[in-house]
């Protein structure tokens, strides 16, 4: 099976884009390649949305896509570096893993190829590749911590962010459930070929998705299988987390944001605890927290509409 998409190589840096229709391009920024895909009015306000740890673009839903190009939004996601069709790098980590999750926990320092931090400048070279000033930014999960560092570093590039469950990465926070830190382990089920990915990475959404919103498993199964034929890495979702790890609390910066802010997160989130979310309000106060009573570690259909409900009421308060 071959995915669908033509990649359209761009080697210029400031891109024209004329089209309405989703298109997908090779944009240079920061000394990487992404895959980028735009769709909506090329005129509209721009918005721009940030995956989280080890997951394409492709796993943001279509429908929730489509609701900010039908309100007239040029919508912009990509394959975050060392993930997808983006640039691969080949840097070797140091360090024992556990090492580094116990370093963490210590506020220690630890080695990485990148941070956080490279992950948000990516970001603004993006923008700037693409001929955009500002845009607002929509951050789920480790792409809510880019965000934050985007907003809280880089003020005059944001017009707004929604933080969809996520954290300031600080070690005090409560750490996902134990259950689920044994599935993280990858224990059960070995192996790189498609059967054993695609059976460990169901386990693991089983672990993870809204109790009260539970996708259909073959459609789960689907997505899986199609985001493994597109491309798989397991070497780059090691940095990533490696990344968050060596990046450490965000704290100090996220008490800087000063766009409109919304804050979204499930209220039965077994990864990312709501306490994170609190946490958020406490030091961005004039954010909006939607606490999602059933809401997992997922963005399920029926609630597709409150998520965007909310992060588009919060970018027409930037809008003024």
């Amino acid at each position: 099976m071959q995915y669908a998409y033509d990649i359209e190589k761009e080697s210029t840096v400031n891109i024209a884009l004329k089209t309405d229709p989703p298109r997908i391009l090779t944009v240079a920024a920061n000394g990487l390649e992404f895959c980028v895909e735009t769709r909506g009015p090329a005129d509209g306000e721009p918005v721009i949305f940030i995956m989280g740890l080890g997951a394409q673009m492709t796993l943001w839903p279509e429908a929730l896509l489509d609701r900010y190009a039908a309100d007239g939004y040029r919508v912009i996601r990509f394959d975050n570096r060392d993930i997808g069709l983006s640039t691969r790098l080949r840097a070797r980590l140091e360090g024992h893993p556990l090492k580094a999750m116990a370093l963490s926990r210590l506020g220690r320092p630890i080695p990485a190829p990148y941070t956080l931090h490279d992950m948000a400048d990516d970001v603004c070279g993006l923008m700037d590749s693409l001929g955009l000033e500002s845009a607002h930014i929509v951050g789920v999960s480790m792409g809510g911590m880019i965000s934050q560092v985007l907003a809280g570093n880089h003020p005059r590039r944001v017009r707004s962010a929604t933080l969809v469950m996520t954290s300031t990465n600080s070690p005090r926070l409560p750490m996902p459930r134990l259950a689920l830190v044994w599935r993280l382990s990858g224990v059960g089920v070995k192996g790189n070929d498609e059967d054993s990915v695609v059976a460990r990475s169901l386990d693991f959404w089983r672990a993870i998705q809204s109790p009260d919103y539970p996708t259909p498993p073959h459609e789960v199964r689907d997505r899986l299988i199609n985001d493994y034929r597109r491309s798989y890495h397991p070497a780059g979702i090691l940095r990533q987390t490696r990344a968050i790890l060596a990046t450490g609390s965000l704290s100090p910066i996220t008490r800087r944001i000063q766009v409109p802010t919304s804050i979204i997160h499930g209220a039965a989130d077994p990864l990312v605890r709501p306490q994170a979310a609190e946490q958020l309000q406490y030091l961005i106060p004039h954010a909006r927290l939607k606490l999602i009573p059933g809401m997992g570690h997922d963005m399920p259909a029926p609630l597709l509409e409150t998520i965007a409900g909310q992060s588009l009421a919060t970018i027409r308060q930037a809008r003024g």
